[in-house]
C-alpha cells in the first residue's frame, strides 16, 4: 500500500492532514516562494485551501472528521505539490494579493510583486495628483490594477496583456470586484492596441527575467507561463521596447512604476545616463523604479 492510501485510510481530523502535509514537505526538496515562504505554512494553506476553510478557523475545530472525498482531494493536491513543482496557487486555483484573492491559472504569473507597498500607500510620493486614468500593462490576473482600482475609486483603469487566456482571468477577477464599469480590459501588444490612449499612471511588471536566471529557476518557476517570465538574453528585450514608446502613452504630469527585479544592474549597465529613480521598498524585494514623461522623453 503507498504512502498516499494509508493516508487516506488512517488519517481523518484536519489536524491530522496538516501534521502528515507537512511531514511530506519536510522530506522533499520544494522551493517556497507562491505566498508562503516555508512548509508548515504551505501545509496549512494546502489544507486549509482544499477543505474551502478559512485560515483563522476556530482550533477547537481542527479535530473534525474529513469525509473520504476529502481525503481524497487533500492527498492529490500533496501529490501534485510534490510530484510535478506545480505552486500551491494554481492547485487551489486562488492566490491573495494586497489581502484581496484573485483567480489564477497557469496562464497568469502568480501574484507576488512589490508594487503592492506602492498601491498600499497611493503612490506617494511619485505620484503629483489623483489619477484619473490608469494602465496596468502585462497584466495578467489584474491583480495590480484591480488593487489600484480599489485604491483610487474615481480612477478609470485598464488591463493589457498579450495573452488572451491571461485576459480571460482578468475579466473575472474584474467582475468578482464588481468593478466593470471602471475597469477595461484590453488585448495589446505592449501599446499596440492603445492607440490614442493617455494615462496619469501606467504601472508595468513585465517579463523581466533574463536566460540564467530562468534556466537555474526552481522547478516551480517552470510551471508559470514563460511567455510572462522570460525577455530575452538580459532580461530587457520588453523593457528597451516599452521605454521608446511609454511617453506618448502619458499625459505630462503622469508617471511610469515599473518593476525589472533582478535586472536592475543590466538596466543601469545598458542606460548609464537615465536618472531612474529606484523605490526603497518597505516589505522588501527590489527592482522598481520610476520615470516620469519628461525623463522618457529622452526615450523617443
Amino acid at each position: 500500500m503507498s504512502r498516499n492510501q494509508s493516508a487516506i485510510r488512517d488519517l481523518h481530523s484536519i489536524k491530522d492532514f496538516i501534521r502528515w502535509t507537512y511531514s511530506r514537505f519536510q522530506s522533499v526538496d520544494l522551493f517556497y516562494g507562491h505566498g508562503t515562504d516555508n512548509p508548515w505554512d504551505e501545509a496549512v494553506h494546502l489544507v486549509m485551501g482544499a477543505l474551502r476553510l478559512p485560515l483563522d478557523f476556530d482550533k477547537d475545530m481542527l479535530d473534525s472528521r474529513l469525509t473520504i472525498d476529502e481525503r481524497k482531494r487533500i492527498v492529490k493536491l500533496v501529490h501534485s505539490r510534490i510530484s510535478k513543482r506545480e505552486p500551491l496557487p494554481y492547485l487551489l486555483g486562488k492566490a491573495w494579493f494586497m489581502g484581496l484573492d484573485f483567480k489564477v491559472t497557469k496562464d497568469t504569473l502568480i501574484p507576488r510583486s512589490p508594487i503592492m507597498t506602492l498601491i498600499e500607500n497611493e503612490f506617494q510620493p511619485w505620484l503629483p495628483h489623483y489619477p484619473m486614468n490608469v494602465l496596468d500593462m502585462c497584466t495578467g490576473s489584474g491583480c495590480i490594477g484591480i488593487a489600484t482600482a480599489l485604491a483610487f475609486e474615481d480612477a478609470e483603469v485598464d488591463l493589457s496583456d498579450i495573452s488572451s487566456a491571461a485576459l480571460d482571468v482578468a475579466r473575472y477577477n474584474v467582475s468578482d470586484y464588481d468593478l466593470d464599469d471602471r475597469v477595461s480590459v484590453i488585448e495589446s501588444d505592449m501599446f499596440d492596441g492603445l492607440a490614442g490612449n493617455k494615462y496619469d499612471l501606467i504601472v508595468c511588471n513585465p517579463p523581466y527575467v533574463d536566460a540564467q536566471d530562468y534556466s537555474s529557476a526552481p522547478a516551480e518557476f517552470h510551471n508559470e507561463p514563460q511567455l510572462a517570465l522570460t525577455s530575452g538574453d538580459d532580461g530587457l528585450d520588453f523593457t528597451r521596447r516599452f521605454l521608446s514608446q511609454a511617453a506618448n502613452y502619458l499625459h505630462d504630469s503622469g508617471i511610469v512604476v515599473y518593476e525589472v527585479g533582478n535586472s536592475e544592474v543590466a538596466l543601469q549597465a545598458a542606460y548609464p545616463d537615465t536618472e531612474f529613480m529606484w523605490v526603497e521598498l518597505e516589505q522588501g524585494g527590489n527592482g522598481v523604479f520610476v520615470l516620469t514623461k519628461e525623463q522618457l522623453n529622452t526615450f523617443l
